[in-house]
């Protein structure tokens, strides 16, 4: 009966602006922005994608010119590792690029050391056996891994924005979760300034649901509320459930004949998504397997950053 009765209380936007109230210093910083693009906002108020019909959404730089082309005449670019460069000329194509053995043995197994003593301790907890949220909030060690300058640096490039952390998500077993765009649960405006690194903390195979991604399904139009059909109101939000999402993203790929790839990765290997690319997670064949990996989430500057799921800023 409780449970049922937080789920309602949840669907009012007011429920998120109150706690928001608490938040100043994690979302004044939008105010400015508001004021940008012209929004009657206070730094609490519920946003979403809605809000934004009408404006301009600029580019970022290989979303509007072609990767291959304009990356080697880029500084930025050309001070980056040579084992690197190949691998990001495919970025507007893809949207997605693969760094083999990006992060050394020596790393991973600090990472891993670092996050098995954190559980221990009971500093982190896994949500539902599978994942934990935000260990970068727990753990030096952890946050300046997703810190780390040489992969920063390759954002950047990508982005031709600086970024800054916003969330990690530790997994432990395979998501299993249905493909997705990551700019449904973290959504920017300007459209597109997010960017994703994934990291293999073990060898991966085929029977422990590896991830899965669908290249070039990152041009297709954003799907967020109005997509879905699931503005609400002005005081609620909209009644639709995520599983309506879910149908709704399964039949564009299959409209539009994408193909699936899989990520059997390697210890250390890094992969990094546009904020649009559509992936998910395989089915667990070995239910005795892990499927260790570490999510980044990334913002860049100068961007508004919300949830489009439940229409309220994110706390940065």
């Amino acid at each position: 009966m409780i449970k049922i009765l937080i789920e309602k209380i949840k669907r009012y936007k007011l429920s998120y602006e109150i706690y928001n109230v608490f938040k100043k210093n994690k979302l004044v910083h939008n105010v400015a922005l508001y004021k940008k693009y012209n929004l009657k906002k206070n730094y609490f108020s519920s946003v979403s994608s809605v809000d934004f019909i009408g404006l301009e959404s600029p580019l970022n730089i290989y979303d509007n010119t072609d990767s291959r082309l304009y990356l080697p005449n880029n500084p930025a670019y050309k001070s980056l590792a040579e084992k690197i460069k190949p691998q990001l000329l495919s970025w507007t194509k893809d949207g997605f690029v693969i760094l083999n053995n990006f992060f050394c043995e020596e790393k991973i197994e600090l990472i891993n050391e670092e996050l098995d003593r954190l559980i221990r301790k009971g500093v982190i907890k896994f949500v539902d056996e599978k994942k934990i949220m935000c260990s970068i909030h727990k753990s030096n060690i952890l946050n300046d891994f997703g810190n780390n300058i040489e992969l920063n640096n390759v954002l950047k490039v990508l982005l031709g924005k600086n970024v800054k952390l916003f969330q990690s998500i530790n997994f432990l077993k395979g998501s299993e979760q249905k493909a997705h765009s990551d700019s449904f649960h973290m959504t920017t405006f300007p459209f597109g300034n997010l960017i994703t690194v994934w990291v293999a903390l073990e060898d991966i195979n085929e029977e422990s649901g590896p991830l899965e991604y669908y290249p070039e399904s990152h041009k297709l139009p954003y799907v967020l509320n109005k997509e879905i059909k699931n503005i609400g109101t002005k005081y609620k939000l909209g009644k639709k459930s995520y599983g309506d999402y879910e149908s709704f993203i399964e039949d564009l790929l299959q409209k539009g004949g994408f193909e699936k790839k899989t990520f059997t990765a390697k210890k250390g290997d890094v992969l990094i998504w546009h904020a649009n690319l559509l992936h998910g997670g395989a089915k667990v064949i070995n239910e005795k397997l892990t499927r260790k990996s570490m999510v980044f989430h990334y913002f860049a500057d100068d961007s508004i950053c919300f949830h489009e799921i439940t229409q309220r800023p994110a706390l940065i």
